[in-house]
C-alpha cells in the first residue's frame, strides 16, 4: 500500500524547472500512505514525472523501490495496491521468458502489461489498485483504477497540466495547483455525506471510476474505458442462476471466501483483522484463523454509552476463536482531540462519523503491524442494510395506491407543522420524539412517484439540499449515476435495485472512501477479502431468498458464519458502527460545533444560515434529533476553513 502522484505538463510552462523536486514535494505530501520509502522518476523532455511514497507490505528489500521501469525502458509505473495473484500471474510471465529481479507484484503488472496490453493486464489482476504507467514509445500515459474502488485515484487536466493522485492534497506543491472549489457538487454533497464520483471538490480534477482506465495521450486526446462493470457482473450473475441446493450454494461461498481470504493474508509484514462481532467481521476472522497457524490478531473500539458499544460481542467471539484480542474503550474527551485533525487526512469534506472509530481503530491496530483485513462489503452484497427492508416494505404498502391519492394524504400530513404533530403527540400516554418529524418525512415517502425515489428520499441527510447553498439557482442539484438512469429491471427486486445503487456510489464514494482515508492517516494498509471480485460476481449469481430471509439479510454468509462461529455470538439486531454523535455535539463537541455554525462562518462559506441554524437550535435544546443532517455541514465548514478558502 503505498500513496502516488504526478503530472504531465502539455505546456512549456514547467520548462527550467526542477520536474524531480517539485514531483518529490508532491510525494512527500503522502508521507502518511508511505512513510518506509519515496522514489521519483521524470523525463524531462516529455515533461512528465512520477511520485511515490512506499509502505512497504511484499518484497521489502530495493528490487520493490518505486516508481519501476521495464528492462526495455518503454513502460514505468507508480503503483498503490496488492494484487493478490501476482505468484500465478509470474509463473504465467516465466512460461513466455519474463525474468525477475525481485519478488514484488509491481514487477510482475509491469511484465503482464508488456506482454499482454494494458486492458487485457488489467483484467488478470485479483486484488486493489490504482497506478500510472507511462508507455514512452506510445508517448502516452494509462491511469487506472481496481473493479470495486477500493484504491483512490484523482486526476484531470488544470492548468494545462494533467495532475494525478492517490489524494488531492499531494498536488499542492505543483507551481501549476489553482484549485477552484466546484460549488456544483455541494447540493449531492449536503444529501449523502459524500462527493459523488466522477466529481471530486475541485474544478477540472475527478475520480476514476473504478473498473476503469483512461488513456491520455494528449492535451485534447482522452479515452476512459470501462474494463470491468457492475452491470454486466450483474447481468451475468442473474443468467447463472441454478437449481442449486442451498447447501451447495453456502459450500460454494465458503471455498470462494476462504480463497479469497488466504490471498489477503499473502504479507511480509506481521496481519491481523477488524472485528466489530458483526456477521462480516467475523467470517473474515475465523477464516484467517482457520487457515493461521497462530492467534491472529483483532482490534475493536468500544463506546462508553451502552446503545452503540460491540466491542463485548467482539471480545466473545475473539475468545471463541482463540485470536490475539485489543479493545480501546473511547471516552468523548478524546474526540475533541481527533475531530479537528480530519480535514488533514480527508481531502474532501467527508461526513460518514464512523470515520472517527475506524481510524481510531486503524490506529490501535498499527501500533502492532502494517496489515488489517476488513468485512467490508458484505452489506451491499450480501442484503445486509436494515434500511433495504424498510424501503422495501414502505414500498409494497404504498405501491397499490394511486399517486394522485398519495399526493392528497401528504397534503393532508402537511397541513400541521411538525411542532403541532408534536403538541397532539403529546396527548397520548409513551409519545415518541419528533414525532412531527415522522410524519413530514412519511408525507414525503407518500409523494415519492417510483421506488427508487423513494430509496433517494430516505437515504438523504437532506430532502432540498440547493437550500442549504447561497446561489442555489445556479446550483440545481445533479444527481449522479445511476439515480438519473432507468435501472429497473421487470425481474429484479427493489432490494437488488437498492443493492446495485448502493455498490456504484454508496461502496466506493463513502465506505471505501474512509476506510482508505482513516488507514491510510495512520500507515496502515487495509484488505477488503468480501470484495474479491470473484465474490462480487458470484453474489449476483446467488438467488435473492438466499440473501434475505425476512426479517434480516445475508442469510448465506450467516451460514457461513455457523460454520465457525455459534449464532448465539453473532446474532442480534445489526448496529452498524455508529458513534453517540447527538450526545456529543450537545456536549464536548458543542462549542466547536456553535463555532462552525454561526451565522458568520456559514456566510463566509457560501451557504445559507436559516434552514442550518434552525436544526442546530433544535437539536441542542433537545426537541430534535438532527445530528446525521447537521454532521455534513459541520465537516464541509471544518474542511473549508482549514484550507482558507474564500
Amino acid at each position: 500500500m503505498c500513496g502516488i502522484t504526478g503530472f504531465w505538463s502539455f505546456t512549456d510552462q514547467m520548462s527550467g524547472l526542477s520536474l524531480d523536486r517539485i514531483v518529490q514535494e508532491m510525494a512527500n505530501q503522502l508521507a502518511s500512505r508511505g512513510p518506509d520509502s519515496s522514489g521519483v522518476w521524470w523525463e524531462k523532455e516529455a515533461h512528465v514525472a512520477f511520485g511515490h511514497r512506499r509502505l512497504a507490505i511484499m518484497d521489502l528489500t530495493e528490487t520493490g523501490h518505486q516508481p519501476m521501469a521495464t528492462a526495455s525502458g518503454r513502460f514505468v509505473i507508480t503503483y498503490n495496491g496488492e494484487v493478490y495473484n501476482a505468484a500465478e500471474l509470474r509463473e504465467d510471465l516465466l512460461v513466455k521468458g519474463y525474468s525477475f529481479r525481485g519478488s514484488s507484484d509491481t514487477e510482475v503488472i509491469l511484465a503482464a502489461c508488456e506482454a499482454y496490453g494494458i486492458e487485457e493486464a488489467t483484467r488478470q489482476l485479483n486484488g486493489m489498485f490504482a497506478f500510472a504507467l507511462w508507455d514512452a514509445k506510445g508517448h502516452k500515459l494509462h491511469l487506472v483504477r481496481d473493479r470495486l474502488g477500493i484504491k483512490p485515484l484523482y486526476w484531470g487536466i488544470h492548468q494545462g497540466t494533467l495532475f494525478f493522485g492517490s489524494q488531492l492534497k499531494s498536488f499542492q506543491p505543483h507551481p501549476l495547483w489553482r484549485p477552484e472549489l466546484n460549488r456544483k457538487v455541494l447540493p449531492g454533497y449536503f444529501r449523502f455525506g459524500y462527493i459523488s464520483g466522477p466529481s471530486s471538490i475541485y474544478q477540472d480534477i475527478q475520480k476514476l471510476s473504478p473498473g476503469c482506465i483512461a488513456t491520455i495521450e494528449g492535451k485534447d486526446k482522452v479515452t476512459v474505458k470501462p474494463y470491468w462493470t457492475m452491470d454486466e457482473a450483474m447481468r451475468q450473475g442473474e443468467a447463472q442462476h441454478s437449481s442449486r441446493s442451498s447447501t451447495e450454494w453456502v459450500d460454494q461461498l465458503d471455498a470462494l471466501l476462504k480463497d479469497a481470504v488466504k490471498r489477503c493474508m499473502v504479507s511480509d509484514v506481521p496481519i491481523g483483522a477488524f472485528l466489530s462481532g458483526g456477521v462480516d467481521s467475523s467470517t473474515v476472522a475465523a477464516l484467517m484463523q482457520t487457515q493461521s497457524a497462530s492467534p491472529v490478531q483483532t482490534f475493536t473500539i468500544g463506546f462508553e454509552e451502552e446503545s452503540y458499544n460491540e466491542a463485548s460481542h467482539a471480545a466473545a467471539v475473539a475468545r471463541h476463536l482463540g485470536t490475539q484480542h485489543h479493545e480501546l474503550y473511547l471516552k468523548s474527551s478524546e474526540v475533541l482531540e481527533i475531530i479537528p485533525t480530519i480535514p488533514e487526512w480527508c481531502d474532501e469534506p467527508f461526513a460518514d462519523s464512523s470515520q472517527i472509530p475506524t481510524f481510531l481503530v486503524s490506529r490501535l491496530a498499527q501500533k502492532q503491524l502494517k496489515v488489517c483485513l476488513s468485512g467490508d462489503g458484505g452489506d451491499e452484497f450480501f442484503a445486509g442494510y436494515n434500511r433495504y427492508f424498510l424501503a422495501n416494505q414502505v414500498w409494497n404498502r404504498l405501491a397499490p395506491f394511486p399517486l394522485s391519492f398519495r399526493k392528497m394524504a401528504a397534503g393532508g400530513i402537511k397541513g400541521l407543522s411538525p411542532q403541532q404533530w408534536d403538541f397532539l403527540s403529546r396527548l397520548i400516554p409513551g409519545r415518541r420524539l419528533s414525532t412531527g418529524d415522522k410524519a413530514h418525512k412519511l408525507a414525503d415517502l407518500l409523494t415519492c412517484p417510483d421506488r427508487k425515489a423513494l430509496y433517494l428520499n430516505l437515504i438523504s441527510l437532506w430532502s432540498q439540499p440547493e437550500d442549504l447553498v447561497a446561489d442555489r439557482e445556479r446550483l440545481s442539484e445533479k444527481l449522479p449515476f445511476p439515480w438519473t438512469a432507468d435501472i429497473s429491471r421487470s425481474k429484479n427486486a427493489f432490494i437488488e435495485d437498492m443493492q446495485y445503487i448502493d455498490s456504484l456510489t454508496y461502496l466506493p464514494d463513502d465506505i471505501l472512501s474512509k476506510v482508505d482515508y482513516a488507514s491510510m492517516a495512520v500507515s496502515l494498509e487495509s484488505r477488503v477479502p468480501l470484495l474479491d471480485h470473484r465474490v462480487v460476481e458470484f453474489a449476483w449469481s446467488v438467488p435473492l431468498d438466499l440473501k434475505v430471509n425476512h426479517p434480516e439479510g445475508k442469510w448465506i454468509l450467516r451460514q457461513v458464519l455457523k460454520k465457525y462461529v455459534p449464532e448465539s455470538l453473532t446474532e442480534r439486531p445489526k448496529m452498524g458502527f455508529g458513534v453517540p454523535l447527538g450526545q456529543w455535539l450537545r456536549g464536548p463537541l458543542r462549542a466547536w460545533a456553535e463555532d462552525l455554525l454561526s451565522e458568520a462562518s456559514l456566510r463566509d462559506s457560501g451557504l445559507n444560515a436559516g434552514p442550518i441554524r434552525q436544526r442546530w437550535e433544535d437539536h441542542v435544546s433537545g426537541s430534535r434529533h438532527w445530528h446525521y443532517s447537521l454532521w455534513p455541514v459541520l465537516m464541509f465548514q471544518a474542511w473549508h476553513q482549514s484550507r482558507h478558502h474564500g
